[in-house]
């Protein structure tokens, strides 16, 4: 009985979320912020819940506030390595503003990151998030930093981009899998080998492999048979029987008379042979392949020796993105959680308020369109009658006086 005890809780306790960092953005976000002095004239964040949200509260989080900026704000918390466990990276990012172009991204560092002075060169584990520019890029990062070098996903992963908040999750396993997750639900999976340049490719083109000269590769020939037909030349083009020199030609001014060229209705193009298979087809050589000296398998292409801190690092043109609801877990099940408990309450009612925002909207465009209408109309009356009245006077000034008949 003891020994199931036992076991029960450690289970429980296996079962324990790890929270590395959770950011939720009260009155107090700025005293675990540190903005970056990189730059002068870089961006500030506000905390705000926006023009519209699901609670006035819940909702706030940090804003940019000022278009054409680079943005530079990190947090750091105790170093982790996620060797031989789950990592999962979530925030949620709302583009109230209809963003044109601009990142809604999160970048993940190591604990050495020198937040004073976090710019677009600072190394960095893990990018992630969405980022838009114009009708061609509505992408998601996924960005991994591998022996130096700065690797992007060769998916294309379409971010969302309306004017609502999104959750979006990062989830890396330890047997180098990954799955990105939008509003809780699989956008994208597969495994980090197959979808990022970390390693060379595992087999090469043999070199001292070469197709041999006798290798024929023609699956269709010229019939040796096939002869052409001896009426077949014909001119493409021919004088126009029906044409008549014109009776005023003059042969001495206007030279020897020549009839106009027609399409010649036996013409029969180039002749070809017919085709007819290649009794020496062997198919199309393929190069063979050999192991590549230069590969190497790596079994923790996930893994990161050093967790310990996380930023953005940001250009926005048109500024007014809100992030909110930040987590480093090593917990799915946590992550799916904690936003269903966030983003997955208020999300409806944000929605609510603003279809009602645009219907307060749009009342207002038409009372307005109305009223201008009215406006007009009414003009158009007044002017009408100013024409009737000096219509009138003209006529009057007209008409003989009494005096005079």
């Amino acid at each position: 009985m003891k020994v199931v005890l036992l076991c029960a809780l450690l289970g429980i306790a296996f079962a324990d979320p790890t929270v590395y960092f959770k950011e939720e953005f009260g009155d107090d976000w700025a005293e675990r912020w540190v903005e970056s002095k990189h730059k002068s004239d870089l961006g500030k964040f506000v905390l705000t819940a926006g023009k519209f949200y699901g609670d006035a509260e819940k909702d706030k989080g940090i804003q940019t506030s000022q278009d054409a900026r680079f943005y530079g704000l990190s947090a750091k918390f105790d170093k982790f390595s996620n060797e031989g466990k789950t990592l999962v990276i979530q925030f949620t990012v709302k583009h109230e503003q209809n963003i044109d172009c601009g990142g809604g991204y999160v970048k993940v560092f190591s604990s050495d990151l020198d937040q004073s002075d976090m710019h677009g060169e600072s190394p960095y584990n893990i990018m992630f998030g969405p980022d838009i520019c114009g009708p061609g890029t509505k992408k998601v990062h996924v960005i991994f930093n591998y022996k130096g070098k700065n690797l992007l996903v060769k998916k294309d992963i379409r971010c969302k981009d309306d004017v609502f908040s999104h959750l979006y999750t990062l989830i890396v396993r330890p047997d180098n899998t990954y799955e990105v997750k939008i509003d809780n639900e699989k956008a994208e999976s597969g495994d980090l080998e197959a979808d990022w340049d970390f390693l060379p490719a595992k087999t090469i083109p043999d070199p001292d492999a070469k197709k041999p000269d006798d290798w024929d590769e023609r699956e269709k020939i010229d019939d040796p048979d096939d002869t052409k037909p001896e009426d077949w030349d014909k001119p493409e083009h021919i004088p126009d029987p029906e044409a008549k020199k014109p009776d005023d030609w003059d042969d001495e001014m206007d030279g020897e008379w020549e009839p106009p060229m027609i399409d010649n209705p036996e013409y029969k193009g180039e002749w070809k042979p017919k085709q007819v298979d290649n009794p020496d087809y062997k198919g199309k050589w393929v190069h063979p392949e050999i192991d590549n000296p230069e590969y190497e398998a790596d079994d923790k292409l996930y893994s990161f020796a050093d967790f310990g801190a996380i930023g953005f690092d940001l250009w926005q043109v048109k500024a007014g993105t809100i992030f909110d609801n930040v987590l480093i877990t090593d917990s799915v099940e946590y992550a799916e959680e904690f936003g269903n408990e966030t983003w997955g309450k208020t999300k409806d009612p944000e929605k609510k308020m603003k279809d009602a925002q645009d219907e307060e909207d749009r009342k207002a465009r038409e009372e307005e369109e109305k009223k201008r209408k009215e406006e007009e109309d009414a003009n158009k009356d007044d002017e009408e009658e100013e024409a009737e009245e000096e219509e009138e006077e003209e006529d009057d000034d007209a008409a003989p006086e009494k005096d005079e008949l």
